[in-house]
Parts: structure tokens; C-alpha cells; sequence
């Protein structure tokens, strides 16, 4: 694969590594010299500085034979304008953008950017686990509008079905785990206590979620 990285700061620099190390080719471009100072010495991939807002410098990169480009500088207008030139403009399959600022998330979201907010998700990750969470994130799919958790089944629930535990919420057991062998659950299956149970849900469904493992609790 040939990706161009647009920014090397610490998660530029991070990413272009990252893919380097495995084999693909990469161009990262920044305006500013000194910030390839970030990649490894190791790193053997091709550096670019200027301003990547002209769209010489990123036909220079070989955008037009790009699988995919990156655009993870600190400003937000800079990687939705980026993202959006290279796949409206230069047709890259594969465009994702940094979602730096939160405030400005409805920009990506209104230009329809794949986009990555480390600081939203990095926030909510570390809310879960100054409160002891008991649904613990394990993947997220998008910026966050799905997400996977894992949830061990305590003795309240042992013997009571999925679906009594689910309930009405806006979520989906997706595996159950019982001494190490995992399944697919139905509804009926019934919970042991020591099951780790996977829930795929919305924030709204496992905010439900969560009230009725509290409510269980104080029964």
C-alpha cells in the first residue's frame, strides 16, 4: 500500500512508522522541517516539506497513485480540507481525518470525513475508568457511535437469561465467553456467574445498560 501522511507530529510521525515497519510505502509531508525530527531514525520512507494545501506539492507526493492518505495535523480545517481534495478531487480510496479540536467535529461530520477524535475518545476512555465501569469499551467502531464492551457476569445474574439482562436497551450481545470457549448467545441462553458477555451498543443502550446492572445490584 502507498499512503501519504499529511503532519509529523507525534501521531504523524507514530503512523508513519508504523506502516513503514510493515512493508508499505509511505510519504509524509509538513510544513514545517524540523517536525520530521519525530520519525525513528529508522525510518526510510520519503519526507516532503511544504505547504501541503497547494495541490502541487501533493501531486509531488504522487497523490494520483496514492491507496490512501492520513491527515493528522493539529488543525482541524487543514485535515477536512486535505481529506476532502483527496478523495473528491484525486480519488484516493482510503481518506481519514484527525478530529483534533471536539468543538469541531461537526465540520467532518457535515463534509461525511471518516474521521478519528483521539481527544473525545481518549476522554470517555478515562471517564469508564475513574468510575469502575463495569461495561468496559474494548472496540469502537467509527468515532464512537458503536462500540463493543465487555461485561463479566457477577452471581446477580447467574441463572437469568441475556435477554432478561439486555432488556428493552438499544444494545446486542454479540459473544459469550464461558471458560474460555466463546459463543454466539441467543436471547434465551442462560448467564453463569464468571461469563464474559460482549455488547455491542449505542452510548444511549448502554447508558440503559449500566442502570439496570446498578438496579440488579441494589435488588
Amino acid at each position: 500500500m502507498f499512503c501519504i501522511i499529511v503532519g509529523c507530529g507525534r501521531v504523524g510521525s507514530e503512523l508513519a512508522f508504523g506502516l513503514f515497519e510493515k512493508g508499505h510505502q509511505v510519504t509524509i509531508i509538513d510544513h514545517v522541517g524540523a517536525s520530521f525530527q519525530h520519525l525513528p531514525p529508522a525510518y526510510r520512507g520519503r519526507t516532503i516539506e511544504a505547504e501541503v494545501l497547494n495541490q502541487d506539492v501533493l501531486q509531488r507526493a504522487g497523490i494520483e497513485q496514492a491507496d490512501a492518505l492520513a491527515a493528522v495535523t493539529n488543525s482541524d480545517a487543514t485535515n477536512a480540507v486535505v481529506a476532502h481534495m483527496a478523495r473528491a478531487i484525486f480519488k484516493v480510496p482510503n481518506v481519514v481525518a484527525r478530529n483534533y479540536d471536539p468543538r469541531f467535529l461537526p465540520l467532518h461530520e457535515a463534509m461525511g470525513l471518516p474521521m478519528v477524535s483521539s481527544t473525545a475518545w481518549g476522554a470517555q476512555r478515562i471517564e469508564e475508568i475513574l468510575h469502575a465501569d463495569p461495561c468496559r469499551s474494548v472496540f469502537t467502531a467509527g468515532n464512537g457511535e458503536v462500540e463493543v464492551y465487555e461485561l463479566a457476569v457477577t452471581a446477580t445474574w447467574n441463572g437469568r437469561s441475556v435477554r432478561d439482562l439486555l432488556g428493552p436497551t438499544e444494545s446486542v450481545a454479540v459473544a459469550l465467553t464461558r471458560a474460555g470457549k466463546a459463543s454466539l448467545p441467543l436471547p434465551e441462553a442462560l448467564l453463569q456467574a464468571g461469563d464474559v458477555l460482549h455488547v455491542s451498543a449505542r452510548p444511549a443502550g448502554i447508558d440503559e445498560l449500566r442502570r439496570r446492572l446498578s438496579g440488579a445490584k441494589e435488588n
